[in-house]
């Protein structure tokens, strides 16, 4: 016994020289406290880039690309606030991303959406 005690409830330590935890319980337990505050935030924001990407992969794409309005897009839940990349071609249209779904606003609230391939 190498006098070591588990991080999370204080137990002695038995076996490897370098084990911090007495069991996995403990080990997700510990990780789940210290991590708790910024993974409430990331929990949210992955869930709306979640939630933009279904909506953005639910219109039907004929060679690679369609069209839709922005009122369809918010209609739908759309937050146009929550995207992954910027793609800015070299005529300077600048595509919005969700992973590897994309938008190009266009005149009269119109969007074109893309799938990158």
């Amino acid at each position: 016994m190498t006098g070591k005690k588990c991080l999370e409830c204080g137990d002695p330590l038995k076996g490897r020289i370098d084990k911090k935890y007495c069991s996995d319980y403990c080990r997700n337990a510990y990780n789940n406290r210290i991590n708790k505050d910024s993974k409430n935030l990331v929990r949210n924001i992955n869930n709306r880039l979640r939630k933009n990407y279904r909506i953005l992969d639910s219109f039907p794409l004929k060679d690679g690309k369609t069209k839709t309005t922005k009122m369809r897009l918010v209609d739908k839940g759309f937050d146009f606030e929550y995207i992954t990349n910027l793609y800015t071609t070299k005529k300077g249209a600048t595509y919005y991303f969700v992973y590897d779904l994309g938008y190009l606003p266009l005149d009269h609230d119109h969007y074109i959406i893309v799938k990158r391939e």
